[in-house]
């Protein structure tokens, strides 16, 4: 699943997708207010002789679509979403790698807030389902991500609970329920573990919580039923990374 072209604003953001992937950038453009902070990354557009402009903030509100550009957008080559193969899966979990797997995230800001959260505690496997609910990466998603997408790699499988149950034998799967799971973080005993999110009205489907080794339920007080899904997110993979 590719599109013809992927617009990443925000300067943490391209200045993420230019240390990480140089290679996919095609354009770059910018404004007078953002210019002093861009000049290294218009010398090397100019040495690749790609395309460079300062314009206006009108004209980037047009390039990328939104009025959050954050003063610079950079068009890129979008990433290629495939599936993993069980060979490499297995060779996740030989290494110890943490996965994280979401179940129908629909909200592409969500979905970039939990990019950014899973970068920054270092997991860099991220499981999506191809499903017409589920949030694939948009601009949104990576101007949310700050950076985070350049570090973490992600994945399209058919059908989630199948996946799972795949690859039980290599994994120990926990699933974030939103009541009436242990308050506690289930131990994989030998195997590495992986964290499955869930949608953000329904949380996991039935299927998938049933795939699930344990459930998790993050304890709280009785004034609201939940967390954000991003929020979260963020507490579970702190208490799964932790160790």
């Amino acid at each position: 699943m590719r599109s013809k072209e992927l617009v990443i604003c925000g300067l943490n953001a391209v200045r993420s997708r230019f240390e990480a992937d140089s290679d996919s950038v095609k354009r770059l453009f910018f404004n007078r207010a953002t210019a002093p902070q861009v000049g290294d990354l218009c010398r090397w557009m100019a040495q690749e002789r790609l395309v460079y402009r300062c314009v206006e903030s009108s004209e980037l509100e047009l390039i990328s679509g939104s009025i959050h550009h954050g003063g610079v957008v950079v068009v890129v080559d979008p990433p290629e979403l495939r599936t993993p193969e069980m060979s490499e899966v297995r060779r996740w979990a030989g290494r110890g790698e943490t996965l994280l797997l979401l179940d129908r995230i629909s909200n592409v800001h969500n979905l970039g807030a939990i990019i950014r959260s899973a970068a920054f505690f270092g997991v860099t496997r991220l499981i999506l389902p191809d499903h017409r609910e589920a949030a694939l990466p948009t601009e949104a998603t990576y101007r949310v991500a700050e950076g985070g997408l350049d570090h973490v790699e992600i994945f399209l499988v058919d059908h989630l609970a199948s996946f799972i149950r795949a690859a039980r034998s290599c994994y120990f799967f926990v699933g974030a329920a939103t009541r009436g799971g242990d308050p506690r973080m289930a131990s994989g005993g030998a195997l590495p573990r992986a964290l499955v999110l869930g949608n953000e009205e329904d949380g996991l489907s039935q299927e998938v919580a049933s795939a699930c080794n344990a459930l998790v339920t993050i304890p709280g007080s009785p004034h609201v039923e939940s967390l954000n899904v991003s929020a979260a997110a963020a507490v579970l993979l702190w208490e799964l990374t932790r160790h």
